[in-house]
C-alpha cells in the first residue's frame, strides 16, 4: 500500500506551459483518473511521475520520499502505455518476463510470477504466441500481466484502452478495475473518456489547459460541478449550460448568475414552461435524446422510451428548481 503525492508540478514546452502548478494526492490502494480533453497535460503529468519527462518545478513523492529526480527504474512504479509497448520479436512469455530479467529476478521467482499473472489475465494458452498473433484485447492483457509480475505498488496507465472497440473496452475496463482492487495497487489512469473515468475512479482529477478544474469523486463532479466547463464535460449527453441572455423566462430575484445549467435527464415535456422547437430526435433504445431550440440556445433533453415528437414540432419543457445549477460571469459555480 503506497501513497503518491504531487506538489505544484510545472512543465513548459517552449513558450507554452503544459502543466501549471498541479497538486494532488493519490491515497494508497485507490484509483485516480486524470481526465480531460486532448492537450490538457494529463499524459505529461503521468510521464513526469514515471520519470520519463523532467520536472521543472514541483515535487513527486512516494510515501513521503522525494523521487522527483530519481532514475525511472528505481521509482517503484510500473507503466502501461497506449501502444502496449510489446517487443514484436518476443513471444508473450518473454514479453511478460522481460522486466524481471533486466532486474535479475531469480528464475524460480520469475516462473511463479508468470503463472500467477497469466492466470489472472487469461493468457495461459497464449504464452508461445508473438504479439502479431494476438488480438488487441490480448495484447492489452500482456501489458497488464507485465505490470502484475513487476509487483510495483504504483501503476501508471496512459489511455490503455483507446485502441480497442467499444465492447472490448468495457470488458477490459472491468478487468482493470478488478485487478487494481485485488492487488491493492495505487493506480493513476489517464483518459479523455469520461465513461472510463466515472466507472473506474475513486478520485477524478479533471484538467483544463494544464490546470486542475476540479478534484473529487465521480458523484461530486457530476452533481456539483465547480465550473461551467466541468458541467459540460461530465455527463452523456453533457449538461446544458445556457447563457441567461438566451432565456426568455422569469429569473426571480437571482441577479448574480450569468449561466444556468440543467442536466438533460432532468428535463421533461409539459403543458406550460419554456417554449422550444424540436431540431432533432435521436432514438437510443431505452431512451431518446431530443435536441431543442429556445431563442439562441440549443438544449438537449434525455427522455425515457420513445416520445411522440418530431423535428419542427413546438412544445414546452420544464424542470425542478432544485435541479438547476447557476454559474457566474467567469463560469464559476454559485452555491
Amino acid at each position: 500500500m503506497t501513497e503518491l503525492r504531487v506538489d505544484h508540478l510545472i512543465k513548459d514546452w517552449g513558450e507554452t506551459r503544459a502543466v501549471n502548478g498541479v497538486s494532488f494526492v493519490a491515497k494508497s490502494g485507490t484509483l485516480t483518473v486524470l481526465l480531460g480533453p486532448s492537450g490538457c497535460g494529463k499524459s505529461t503529468i503521468l510521464r513526469m511521475i514515471a520519470g520519463l519527462e523532467t520536472v521543472e518545478e514541483g515535487q513527486v513523492r512516494i510515501d513521503g520520499q522525494d523521487i522527483t529526480h530519481e532514475d525511472p527504474a528505481k521509482r517503484g512504479v510500473s507503466m502501461v502505455f497506449q501502444s502496449y509497448a510489446l517487443f514484436p520479436h518476443l513471444d508473450v512469455r518473454e514479453n511478460i518476463l522481460f522486466g524481471l530479467k533486466v532486474r535479475k529476478v531469480g528464475a524460480t521467482e520469475r516462473e511463479k510470477r508468470l503463472r500467477e499473472a497469466a492466470e489472472m489475465v487469461g493468457l495461459q494458452d497464449f504464452l508461445q504466441r508473438k504479439p502479431s498473433q494476438l488480438s488487441g484485447g490480448q495484447r492489452q492483457r500482456v501489458a497488464l500481466a507485465r505490470t502484475i509480475v513487476s509487483k510495483q505498488p504504483i501503476c501508471l496507465m496512459d489511455e490503455p484502452l483507446s485502441n480497442l472497440d467499444a465492447k472490448l473496452r468495457a470488458e477490459m475496463r472491468d478487468e482493470i478495475h478488478l485487478l487494481q482492487k485485488s492487488l491493492e495497487l495505487t493506480m493513476i489512469y489517464v483518459t479523455h473518456d469520461q465513461t472510463e473515468a466515472m466507472s473506474l475512479a475513486d478520485q477524478v482529477i479533471l484538467l483544463r489547459k494544464g490546470e486542475i478544474a476540479q478534484v473529487g469523486t465521480p458523484l461530486k463532479l457530476y452533481e456539483e460541478p465547480a465550473t461551467g466547463f466541468v458541467a459540460e464535460f461530465i455527463g452523456t449527453p453533457p449538461m446544458n449550460v445556457i447563457d441567461r441572455a438566451d432565456l426568455e423566462m422569469g429569473l426571480g430575484d437571482e441577479k448574480r448568475f450569468r449561466f444556468m445549467g440543467i442536466r438533460p435527464e432532468k428535463i421533461r415535456f409539459s403543458q406550460s414552461g419554456l417554449s422550444v422547437e424540436v431540431l432533432a430526435v435521436d432514438y437510443m433504445g431505452a431512451e431518446t435524446v431530443v435536441k431543442l431550440k429556445h431563442g439562441g440556445a440549443v438544449i438537449l433533453a434525455r427522455i425515457e422510451g420513445r416520445p411522440d415528437v418530431y423535428p419542427g414540432a413546438h412544445l414546452n419543457i420544464e424542470w425542478n428548481d432544485q435541479d438547476v445549477h447557476l454559474f457566474d460571469q467567469q463560469g464559476d459555480r454559485i452555491e
